[in-house]
């Protein structure tokens, strides 16, 4: 079985490839801040969509609930579309929103069980496969070009180890083809202190292409094949709705009778087109020793490394009848326990990936200077970009959280004293 970031086109922690990248990038925007609250309870929602209409701009709240949009001139008179699974979509004017501390409640979407249960197909797997069959149907099968934000932070226990960011464009194949997508790099911005890094100890998958294999429709082979359907136990959940439209919730787990690692989560599927809306799941790291092997490639051997934690999300958006990968999350976790120490190791890998823009015409996207990436690439140390604020120019990125912005402050200082 094959399981997601485990081939030899996995990007790691040591620096085995060193990338640059050249960029400058410049058109007439304006910037918008806010937070996307629960009505009832203002509580923050992580993970809204927003998207501007008439339009591919797009973005996603942070952990805090917090966004940031910026918006060409010629679109400021259009409205923004924001979603959130489970609650009702609404459309909010541009003209609308302030500057800063715009704040935008969503109201839960009722349900009435008593009419999802009548619709609620009988066989859970049934619904699965015909999902995976029908991805000709329901995703685009022409490629198109995207341009995407990519965030990753690696920390030894609580503190920053590492802070990578990075604008990409990626070369979307269509979803019938299987040539795998490609990822060129526009603008990026790296720090790391390898003073916190065993990193002759562990090797951690991270970089772009990690996101991009958490695509379900497109990298079906990572969690289902025709082979490991019968290790997985599949069973409905309460339906739930996304843009006002019914979505069946899928759990699935791994047999207790199978040993091997395999993944368990939901899957949430649009009840009328049966297309994958999103995936949240994680894999189960009960075997020590297998999920190690699945994750580490290299170690010294007074070291033992295993994984405590492999979570993963991926969101969908829909355009025109057609929907495309809009979001990817990693959270991963290990252990690396040294012989003869007092303490071990603990690391997380966090990384997120958010698509902010796309066409059919790559000529329609930027037209800055790029550096195609490998699967085995990683982002070269390029620390000054954290000190200026205008880093980013017009390109829509995931606001940072309080703890990122916290982490981009220090190294900011500290490059001031350089």
């Amino acid at each position: 079985m094959k399981h997601l970031f485990f081939t030899q086109k996995n990007t790691f922690l040591t620096l085995l490839i060193l990338i640059s990248s050249v960029f400058s990038f410049a058109q007439n925007t304006q910037e918008f801040k806010g937070k996307i609250l629960d009505k009832d309870t203002s509580k923050p929602l992580s993970l809204a969509d927003l998207t501007v209409n008439n339009s591919n701009i797009s973005t996603v709240t942070n952990n805090e609930g917090e966004f940031i949009l910026k918006v060409p001139e010629d679109l400021l008179n259009n409205s923004v579309s924001i979603s959130y699974l489970g609650y009702k979509k609404l459309d909010v004017a541009l003209s609308e929103f302030k500057t800063t501390n715009t704040k935008i409640y969503l109201e839960q979407a009722a349900t009435v069980l008593a009419e999802i249960d009548l619709v609620v197909p009988k066989d859970a797997r049934t619904l699965v496969n015909k999902t995976l069959s029908l991805k000709g149907e329901n995703y685009f099968s022409e490629n198109i070009f995207m341009t995407g934000f990519y965030r990753e932070t690696i920390k030894k226990r609580n503190k920053n180890a590492s802070l990578s960011e990075a604008v990409v464009t990626i070369n979307k194949q269509s979803y019938t083809s299987n040539r795998n997508d490609g990822i060129t790099l526009i603008k990026a911005r790296k720090n790391t202190d390898y003073s916190r890094l065993d990193t002759i100890a562990l090797k951690l998958q991270g970089g772009p292409f990690s996101s991009l294999y958490t695509d379900v429709i497109k990298y079906p082979k990572f969690i289902f094949t025709d082979d490991n359907m019968d290790d997985y136990n599949f069973s409905f959940d309460r339906s739930t709705q996304i843009d006002n439209r019914l979505v069946y919730v899928v759990n699935f787990q791994q047999n207790q009778n199978v040993l091997s690692p395999m993944y368990s989560g939901k899957l949430y599927i649009d009840a009328t087109t049966y297309a994958l809306t999103s995936a949240v799941y994680s894999l189960n790291v009960e075997n020590r020793e297998e999920a190690s092997k699945l994750f580490v490639r290299k170690k010294p051997r007074r070291a033992k490394v295993y994984p405590t934690e492999a979570s993963y999300r991926v969101n969908y958006k829909t355009k025109n009848g057609k929907w495309y990968f809009g979001y990817s999350n990693i959270l991963l976790t290990f252990k690396v326990n040294w012989k003869n120490r007092l303490f071990n190791s603990r690391y997380t890998l966090q990384s997120e990936m958010a698509i902010t823009d796309w066409n059919i015409d790559e000529n329609l996207l930027s037209n800055e200077d790029t550096k195609r990436l490998r699967p085995t690439s990683i982002l070269q140390d390029q620390a000054s970009g954290f000190s200026d604020p205008n880093f980013w120019g017009e390109y829509n990125i995931i606001e940072p959280e309080k703890s990122i912005e916290s982490a981009i402050k220090k190294i900011s200082k500290n490059l001031k004293k350089v």
